[in-house]
This record gives C-alpha cells, structure tokens and sequence, in this order.
C-alpha cells in the first residue's frame, strides 16, 4: 500500500454504509484496513443490490483495499484477537448500537487501556448519549430527523428522499474528518487517542445551513421548494424543449449575464433585482421568465449559449451519462476493475485528488475471510494456533 496514510492501520468493525464507506476512503488513501466479519455471511452489504455471480457491486466498491477476517466475536478467542488487533493500531471504526462493544468486552474503556494511542470512531443513529442513544437508527431515520427530509421535495408533495443512502454517506465522512483530526493530535504528540462520537441525524443536521436561527429569530420554517434554492435566486431546474436545465444564476454579475441572455434587460437593469435580497422577493417571476426563454430552446442550445456567456448550468445526467461524459473520464473518475473469474467494469474513481500522493486501488472488495490466516500470523500467530482457532471456531 501507499499513499498519505501509509503506516496507518485501521480496523473496521460494522456492516453496510457508513462505518464501510469511512473505512474504504481511509483504504484508498494508503491505510491498511482490516475488516472483522462475523462467520455466516459476513458483511450483508455482499448481498445488496445487484449482484454478480452472487456478490453485490456494491461490494467489490465498498470494501475495495481492505482486508477481510473473519471473526466470532462471540468466541472469547475471537475477542482476544480483536484485542491484538487493537492493540497495534490506530483507528478502529465502529456502526453497532451503543453498549454493544462494551457488552463483547471490547469497549472504548478496554481498548484504550490496551492502546491509549487509538482513535474510536463511533458511528450511531443518535451518537453515544442522550435519550435516544439507544434506539436504532439507519441512514434514513437520520435524514428525517436532521432536517432534510422537511425540505426535500415538491411545495405540495410528500417529503423526497434522494436516491441514495445520503444520511449514512454524511456520517462517514463526518468519521474521516473526526478520525483524522485525532490521528494528526496522536501523532504530533499533543495527545493520547479519544472518541469520535457521529451520529447519523447530527450528521445530516450539519448540512441544513441557517435553519435554527432562521427560525429561532425570525420565526421561519423552511418548507419543500421543489427545484428551487429557497431564498437564492434565480436558481432553479428549469423546462427545455427535450427536457431540463439546472440554472445557477445567483450572483449578481452572472444575474445580469443571465437576463440578457434570456433577452430581458430590463430585468437585468432593475436596481431593485441588483441583489440577492431583492431577487428572492421575485423568486416566482424570474423563475417564470427563465423558462420562457429556455422552453424555446434544446437542452444543448441552452447549454451552449448559457456557456458562451460564463452562465453555470448544467443538464441532469443520468448514470449513462455520466459514464460517457469525457470530463468524468479525463479526471479519472471512472477507473477500470477485473472481478473475480475476469469480468471487467467500471468502478467510481476517488475523491479527494491529492497532487503528490493520489489514492488508489489495489484490489476490489475480498472474498470472506480472505485475509484471515494472514493478519493473524502478523499478530504472532502460528500455524498451530491458527488451525486450533479455526477449529473452535473462533476464526474462519
């Protein structure tokens, strides 16, 4: 391995999204990550969505770098090897309900006396106290709870979800940044390791902007605006003669850019629409006057002039457009994968870019238990210990 945490070893102990997702970008970045997956299947997440030969994509993404062992953890043997495990490394990654590693005997208290070095990265519905810590919580429960389910959607509709595990994706980098920031207190010798507490529902109530004191303040409740960027205007998804456009023309200058496209200078000459404040206020009529404009027009039309004029816009790709876009492929966003028995497919490339030392991919989402006789023997482990931990069943 290489990369910016070369060095750094990481032990993951969770399932589907967002203890995985945290630990995989820490694997793409060079740590040696090493997954404990309990016997009987492992990880769920090698069964979700669709599925190749009989293991999900998903997977082979999720997991891509890691390193999987298989553990009992309701083995005292497999718990002590969680404990050697711990005991040299850096971060252990954690989804489970709380109290459930205390209940195993691997708690923060036991793992930092093993290691006062380590980082816990702590991931839950509702974080580690308060009333709530003990009710489960999936990524979806976050979002409703945070704030983003209320303002997704159409004016008069039912609140949206986005189509993807958004509540658990933001706790997992939430845990990249909290894990990180540790890590650097660790290492510049400013402290020992401490946890890092993320819940699912704060995770996603971090994004929501000025809502509590627009609220606190003014009174205001911000509702579902469809399209729209609720006091931010114009920006809005706007009808075309084939289809849709996403316009931002929300700063000043590009607002007096845009209307002169459009062929309204009035609009554009107005002192009372100079400034965001005012725009807002006529949110509804510029919204009505842009797509006046570009209902005329085809997508690529819009597209084309709104660039000529340095207007941000863009249409709405779906995944096949986004897999034959040439900017996604000139900055190497989607990378090329063999998957086991030779099959070929593009997998997303990574984020962030890093100029000296770019993350990589080494190999894709292992086979269960793949990686067991091999860290347990850089434990200190011999054959003979080995195949008597396999045989009581402490280790697959």
């Amino acid at each position: 391995m290489s990369g910016p945490l070369d060095g750094i070893r990481v032990i993951e102990i969770g399932t589907l999204i967002a203890a995985p997702f945290a630990a995989r970008m820490l694997a793409e970045f060079g740590a040696e990550v090493i997954k404990i997956e309990t016997p009987n299947g492992g990880d769920p997440l090698r069964k979700w969505r669709k599925l190749h030969e009989g293991t999900s994509l998903w997977w082979y993404l999720q997991s891509r770098n890691k390193k999987s062992v298989c553990v009992n953890l309701k083995s005292p043997d497999g718990i002590e090897v969680v404990k050697r495990l711990a005991a040299d490394a850096d971060i252990v990654i954690e989804n489970l309900r709380p109290g459930a590693l205390e209940k195993l005997g691997i708690g923060w208290d036991v793992l930092h006396e093993i290691n006062p070095k380590l980082t816990m990265v702590r991931i839950s519905g509702y974080g580690q106290s308060g009333p709530y810590r003990d009710r489960p919580g999936f990524g979806a429960i976050g979002e409703a709870m945070g704030g983003i389910r209320y303002t997704t959607g159409d004016e008069n509709g039912l609140p949206a979800r986005v189509g993807v595990s958004l509540g658990d994706s933001l706790a997992s980098l939430h845990g990249v940044i909290g894990a990180l920031m540790s890590l650097l207190r660790v290492k510049t010798g400013k402290g020992d390791g401490q946890v890092v507490d993320v819940s699912l529902v704060e995770s996603v109530f971090n994004l929501m902007e000025s809502l509590v004191p627009e609220y606190d303040l003014l009174g205001h409740v911000r509702e579902r605006s469809g399209g729209a960027l609720p006091g931010i205007a114009p920006s809005n998804t706007y009808r075309t003669e084939d289809g849709f456009v996403v316009i931002a023309g929300n700063s000043d200058p590009i607002y007096k850019r845009l209307m002169h496209v459009i062929r309204r200078p009035d609009l554009a000459d107005d002192p009372a629409l100079a400034h965001n404040d005012g725009r807002a206020l006529q949110s509804a009529m510029l919204d009505e006057a842009i797509t006046a404009w570009t209902s005329h027009h085809s997508t690529g039309d819009v597209l084309a002039t709104l660039e000529r004029e340095d207007v941000p816009a863009g249409r709405i790709y779906s995944v096949a457009d986004i897999v034959a876009d040439p900017h996604y492929q000139a900055r190497g966003m989607l990378l090329d994968a063999s998957l086991p028995g030779g099959a070929s497919v593009k997998m997303p490339g990574i984020v962030p870019k890093l100029s000296d030392t770019p993350g990589e991919v080494h190999w894709q989402g292992p086979a269960l238990g793949q990686h067991t006789s091999d860290v347990l023997a850089s434990l200190g482990f011999d054959a003979n210990d080995v195949e008597r931990l396999r045989a009581e069943g402490a280790v697959q």
